[in-house]
């Protein structure tokens, strides 16, 4: 009976060893440059050789936005000795969130310039990626947007979709983003 339970405890043991399947590639994004919440111009190319979270939110928000936001403050203070990872949040209203407004958004959820970065620029730059590079649907009004995370590999590859909503989004994000800094590259 013993060594029953020895085997059986080896092999739950070896199958949580497994490492996860890496995500698939689901598209390709674009080379971009914006303003970030220092005011300085920011490039896609500055996340290059990078793995990193993205989402879309806007600093007036009394919906998902800070839900989201608390999420993205998770990951990052479970991502602190990943030296290749970073987080990107696009302003969806770029009139009101200001390089100025977003540092400040930005210091409300403890996030650390140096691995989050706070994006604005032209409405319409914004939109395009949210709806064409990010394919996260297209948004009717004005200040609409998706509630997903997505992953992107160091190729600037979209590597997954994450419902903040889910229970198990942040597990199963934290877990891909592990998987996908693993990869050769």
């Amino acid at each position: 009976m013993r060594r029953k339970v020895w085997i059986l405890l080896s092999l739950a043991l070896l199958a949580g060893c497994r490492q996860r399947p890496a995500p698939p590639v689901l598209g390709s994004l674009p080379e971009f440059t914006l303003t970030a919440e220092t005011g300085s111009t920011f490039s896609s190319r500055d996340l290059a050789g990078k793995v990193w979270v993205a989402d879309f939110i806007f600093t007036t928000c009394n919906g998902p936005c800070p839900r989201m936001s608390s999420q993205m403050r998770q990951i990052q203070n479970a991502t602190t000795t990943l030296a290749d990872f970073r987080m990107i949040s696009f302003t969806v209203d770029p009139e009101r969130d200001t390089p100025e407004v977003l540092a400040a958004y930005g210091k409300r959820y403890q996030a650390n310039p140096a691995r989050w970065t706070f994006l604005t620029g032209p409405k319409k730059d914004l939109h395009a990626l949210s709806r064409d590079a990010f394919k996260l649907g297209d948004v009717t009004g004005d200040l609409e947007h998706s509630t997903r995370f997505v992953l992107v590999d160091r190729k600037a590859r979209i590597r997954g979709y994450y419902n903040t909503w889910e229970k198990e989004a942040i597990p199963n994000l934290l877990a891909d983003i592990q998987t996908v800094l693993e990869e050769p590259q």
